[in-house]
């Protein structure tokens, strides 16, 4: 993507926030392509950032009062997505709604105009961090602004008994969350696992129980958490080394105080 090349490496906007003065207004409002929940079809949407409301929120109908949904900058990402979306300028924006992820995916013709909004979201996520961690210096909110995900990719999955099925899923890895889809473009997760620290009691080995059938896949992985075990199953072998690999990085990882609170918060389907 040409835009987001010359944004990050000519014009250094990701590196040095002032650079990024044009987006950083505090205010960006303007057109995007959203792909609807339910029917997939794109649909032009208004949308709304607005730093003094803490929230990007976008309308289903021009002249509506009310958003159809209202998006906290608190815990607001975007990372493009073109091969997943399917456009050279697809972009999937996700939030916490009740303690669930929720995704959301658009597109701009103009590929400037959607780095722009890339850009701005960045810019009032800095802001926000900015007042929540007062002390912080820039060199240490500016890995916190967007992230990209460890890992996406199919794998199969079981339920919590181990003596169901497995079932194919498409399988995110945001940070310590670990989501399953039932198609890549889904707007909600089927369910989310929090994946926390080996000084926790979290573990990731290779292969399955003994006992474990139903799956298609060979390559076995188990998560041991403080609950219970998760069973999954990938295609290939060098798919279980990344995934172990992502998964054994969050592990290695300390826990920070806020993620406790994800912790004893968390919820997930099984």
């Amino acid at each position: 993507m040409v835009q987001w090349i010359r944004a990050k490496y000519e014009r250094n906007e990701f590196e040095f926030i002032e650079k990024q003065e044009p987006y950083s207004a505090g205010y960006r409002d303007g057109f995007l392509w959203k792909r609807g929940r339910d029917n997939g079809q794109f649909l032009s949407r208004k949308f709304i950032l607005s730093e003094r409301e803490g929230a990007l929120k976008y309308f289903n109908k021009q002249d509506a009062r009310d958003p159809k949904a209202l998006m906290k900058i608190e815990t607001l990402n975007a990372t493009f997505q073109p091969a997943k979306i399917g456009n050279p300028c697809g972009l999937q924006i996700t939030y916490l709604k009740d303690n669930s992820t929720r995704n959301i995916f658009v597109y701009h013709s103009d590929a400037k105009e959607m780095v722009d909004w890339f850009n701005a979201i960045r810019a009032a996520r800095f802001h926000y961090l900015q007042v929540a961690f007062p002390g912080a210096s820039d060199e240490e909110l500016v890995p916190k602004l967007t992230r990209n995900f460890m890992k996406e990719g199919f794998m199969e999955k079981t339920g919590p008994k181990h003596t169901e099925g497995f079932k194919k899923r498409w399988f995110t890895m945001d940070d310590r969350r670990l989501m399953y889809f039932k198609d890549p473009l889904d707007a909600y997760a089927r369910g989310e696992v929090f994946i926390g620290s080996k000084e926790n009691s979290y573990t990731v080995l290779s292969g399955l129980p003994s006992s474990t059938q139903g799956h298609h896949w060979n390559h076995g992985i188990t998560i041991v958490t403080p609950d219970r075990k998760f069973l999954f199953a990938c295609e290939t072998e060098a798919e279980q080394r990344d995934w172990i690999a992502a998964f054994q990085r969050v592990i290695n990882r300390p826990m920070r105080p806020q993620e406790y609170a994800v912790e004893a918060h968390f919820k997930h389907k099984p």
